[in-house]
């Protein structure tokens, strides 16, 4: 009775905070240092391929531009999910930090092997990345990024049930400049990124980045000689070049490449002792070896003994081509082609000791190519988006060798107890295609000056084949399958006298099927799972409130058939496997709102705020470990963000920013099988930076501090034979100054 009082109460004081300070949205993040009152009015998005009034857009938009990804630190696009409301990040996969599993209203995905797709598309600048494992990109030469919620099943399609997360780019000839960053801190961070945009002719424009940055670990790899990385060491470099040749006012082609190379330690990784390890247990006969006093004192360093496996990398590039044609006044058209690869190194000593019991390295590579055409077009009160869409990604997965007690161990492992020698090992490998068509088409009317409504059709069709081969497995085992899917949406928006739009809209979503990423316990468990609908009913307004208070809000209720969640399985046989399940049923509520409060001219709040219900409301007969009632994976049920700004104009014409972040997570699952141990605490990050901007403008110092309490905190827990396996965060306490200088080209 008293944990349940204090959660009432943790919840009520929650609601109460969020009412007080939800005062507008994070849209105002692209104004300039100094805040106007009437500058909330002209943002402008992208999110549904038309541009269009951040506050008119008839969905739940969330759109940060630069200004506020550097006041609020923001690197990378796990940053991100700090300041989103029921958005987060993780980076559980294989310990490399090049991996984000992104989660929108209790949808995602946390695995990242080729046989699974995720639940939230990432697009950049139109083009799609199809995998996980890389997505956690820099961000440097950005000038927004807009995330979606709720399920975008007519313009996006596949795999955005969730939502999708936007990311746009600055483009060429979009301003005349040039711009060095410097960076130093402590954790030995160092970091530099130049920039360069110009227009070379009247016809032809330019942009180029650059990129690097590096930071120390938090642990050793204890029981190495020479370990290649510390625990949760970063180091990246990458770089980005576009450029656009105008042939008339009318037709233009734009070409970018980017590229990434990081090298990195593994997250920092520890384990948990759950139950008593049982010697009579075929399953964890060794794992009785396995006793607190062979675990690091340190639980950010790591014991193990496999060489290479402290140590994670990911490197890719990739390049696009847009064609843009003007037809008339009234039509344009656009076609976007790219190409991407990428490839990664990683993987867990799950036991996270000197012995060898279940040690996983992996590598894995994926080919992707894309081809869109779209038609849009505007006339007197109605518009339309239209588009034909193909998709292509040849990827592998491989892992080897690896270790799981007692299936496959090495040769003497228990010779002395402690040290093993090397005999036999465990060997696996996926290996997946899969072409995506789709057609879509979505319009808007204006009814009346105030009234508009609109809606759209999408019909998506996926093929995978896929092939593996386990040690269970007699024979390499070969599956095809597609799917395909018909999705909608409808809309309305009504513009009040005060200025505030409300609206209303109704979308199906669609996630393809897959097959399962570790069926370790035989060709059986490796058969395809179905695809998953949803149906999101929202209602929403935005607007300003007064001269000095904007918000947007949203409520929103989503209905799920047949969703697609995986669990992982230690006892089910040779090897950790992980199955994927088709729950029956399953719902999500919630809230989100968005704030910004003009305190004075001088002193500005914004605030997310994020409430989220959901759960398993049906299983279906034959399912394994989901149960009626569980929560989705990774799926806070309170998610809060308060970032109050303070601006001093001083004689000289400079001026002095202070600017402050608080982010919340509640308490969450680490899988959908609501284990105890899985249980993943709440946690809280404080932020800051004081920026002095010079009297021209042109250069700028900030202090900063990042995770200023050094909140230490799960990104994952799963359960394993008698312990649980956790990855711990990464982003420890960072105080450090930042340079800026920046010149005008002519």
């Amino acid at each position: 009775m008293k944990n349940t009082c204090t959660s009432l109460q943790r919840r009520l004081s929650m609601l109460a905070a969020s009412i007080v300070t939800a005062f507008s949205s994070n849209a105002v993040a692209q104004q300039p240092d100094q805040p106007q009152a009437d500058e909330v009015e002209t943002i402008m998005v992208t999110a549904r391929k038309r541009t269009e009034s951040l506050f008119e857009s008839p969905t739940a938009i969330t759109s940060i531009g630069e200004k506020l990804l550097e006041d609020a630190n923001v690197g990378n696009l796990d940053d991100i999910g700090k300041y989103v409301p029921n958005l987060n990040i993780s980076r559980y996969g294989v310990g490399n930090t090049g991996h984000a599993s992104i989660f929108i209203r209790g949808i995602g995905l946390q695995d990242h092997i080729i046989t699974t797709d995720p639940g939230v598309g990432v697009y950049v600048d139109g083009v799609y990345l199809g995998r996980q494992m890389g997505a956690n990109l820099s961000l440097p030469n950005i000038e927004r990024v807009e995330v979606l919620r709720g399920p975008q099943g007519t313009l996006y399609g596949r795999n955005t049930l969730g939502g999708a997360v936007n990311i746009i780019t600055k483009q060429p000839g979009d301003e005349a400049m040039a711009r060095v960053t410097a960076k130093a801190g402590s954790r030995g961070r160092l970091a530099t990124e130049l920039y360069y945009n110009n227009e070379l002719t009247d016809q032809l424009s330019v942009s180029a980045s650059g990129a690097f940055k590096r930071r120390d670990g938090v642990g050793e790899a204890v029981n190495l000689a020479n370990p290649e990385k510390e625990i949760g060491e970063e180091q990246e470099y990458s770089a980005r070049l576009a450029a656009k040749y105008r042939f008339n006012n009318d037709v233009s082609l734009l070409w970018s490449f980017d590229m990434v190379d990081n090298e990195s330690g593994q997250s920092p990784y520890t384990i948990e002792f759950t139950t008593p390890l049982d010697p009579n247990d075929v399953f964890n006969g060794d794992f009785p070896l396995l006793t607190p006093d062979l675990l690091p004192s340190d639980p950010d360093d790591l014991g193990t003994t496999v060489a290479g496996i402290e140590s994670t990398a990911y490197e890719g590039w990739g390049s696009a081509l847009t064609l843009a044609w003007t037809i008339n006044e009234h039509i344009d058209s656009k076609l976007i082609g790219s190409y991407r690869t990428s490839e990664y190194e990683g993987g867990l000593d799950d036991d996270a000791s000197p012995l060898n019991l279940s040690e996983f390295p992996e590598t894995g590579e994926a080919d992707q190519y894309s081809l869109e055409l779209q038609v849009n077009g505007a006339y007197d009160g109605w518009d339309f988006v239209s588009g034909l869409y193909f998709f292509n990604e040849d990827g592998k997965t491989e892992s080897g060798p690896w270790v799981f007690s007692p299936f496959n161990t090495p040769d003497g492992l228990l010779n002395d107890g402690v040290t093993p020698s090397f005999g036999d090992y465990g060997f696996f490998d996926l290996q997946q295609e899969t072409n995506a068509y789709a057609a879509y088409f979505n319009a808007s009317v204006d009814v009346t000056d105030k009234l508009s409504v609109g809606g759209g059709l999408r019909y998506s069709k996926d093929e995978k084949d896929a092939n593996a081969m386990f040690p269970s497995f007699a024979e390499r085992k070969y599956l095809s399958e597609s799917w395909s899917e018909i999705t909608w949406d409808i809309n309305a928006a009504y513009q009040l006298d005060n200025g505030l739009n409300v609206y209303g809209q109704i979308q199906k979503g669609y996630q393809t099927g897959g097959f399962p990423p570790r069926p370790f316990g035989g060709a059986a468990q490796f058969v395809s799972f179905d695809e998953t609908t949803a149906i999101n009913y929202e209602m929403g307004f935005k607007g300003r409130l007064s001269n000095d208070f904007s918000l947007l809000a949203a409520v929103f209720y989503t209905e799920y058939t047949d969703l697609a969640l995986p669990f992982s399985d230690p006892t089910a046989g040779g090897g950790f496997v992980t199955i994927v399940e088709n729950a029956g049923e399953s719902e999500a509520r919630g809230i989100e709102l968005e704030a910004t409060w003009n305190v004075t001219d001088d002193f500005v709040i914004r605030t997310a705020v994020g409430y989220l219900d959901a759960e398993i409301t049906q299983v279906d007969d034959g399912v394994l470990g989901i149960g009626e009632g569980d929560a989705p994976a990774l799926t806070p049920e309170w998610t809060v963000m308060i970032a109050p700004s303070y601006f001093v104009d001083l004689d000289s014409g400079a001026t002095l920013s202070f600017n402050a972040d608080y982010s919340f997570r509640d308490e969450m699952q680490g899988q959908s099988v609501n284990n105890p141990s899985e249980r993943i605490d709440a946690r809280e990050l404080f932020g800051f930076s004081v920026t002095y901007l010079s009297a021209a403008g042109d250069w700028r110092v900030s202090l900063y501090g990042e995770n200023v309490f050094n909140e230490i905190y799960d990104q994952g827990r799963l359960q394993q034979s008698g312990f649980v396996g956790i990855v711990r965060s990464n982003d420890r306490s960072e105080f450090g100054v930042r340079f800026s200088k920046e010149f005008e080209l002519y």
